[in-house]
């Protein structure tokens, strides 16, 4: 499977979809084969769910000493969100202002480059979050 494929099917990476329980009814980001609170009552009983991708900032800090990978976005803002179906993320929140950032403020995910790799520059793309306007 060529690299480029391997990463558009990873469906945490691009679509939030994660595990479902049907057993206990409990939903978890990423994906799992057995389910934390139920556990072995779970097994065969996962679902894949999608998320909405929207959610509310829980906790947040804002990073100044970025490591060389990110150094030209710091100051940036990462924060975990919990999503409106239940599960919680960390991730980046973007298009904003660090200053502006309050707990229970509504996010929703959108599509970002997330860094290259190898000599060949390959984009890696993924989901941050940023501010729901109106």
């Amino acid at each position: 499977m060529q690299v480029p494929r391997y990463w558009r099917e990873q469906n945490e990476r691009y679509n939030l979809v994660g595990s479902s329980c049907a057993n206990c009814g409990f939903t978890m980001f990423p994906r799992r084969t057995l389910c934390p609170k139920c556990r072995h009552h779970s097994v065969g009983k996962l679902e894949d769910c999608a998320f909405s991708g929207r959610g509310a900032v829980e906790t947040w800090t804002v990073v100044h000493q970025a490591p060389d990978s990110h150094a030209l976005e710091a100051p940036y803002v990462l924060a975990i969100v919990k999503l409106d179906e239940g599960p919680r993320v960390t991730t980046q929140i973007v298009d904003i202002d660090p200053s502006t950032i309050e707990v229970g403020m509504p996010v929703a995910a959108c599509f970002r480059k997330l860094g290259e790799s190898g000599g060949a520059g390959v984009i890696h793309y993924g989901y941050k979050f940023g501010p729901v306007r109106d």
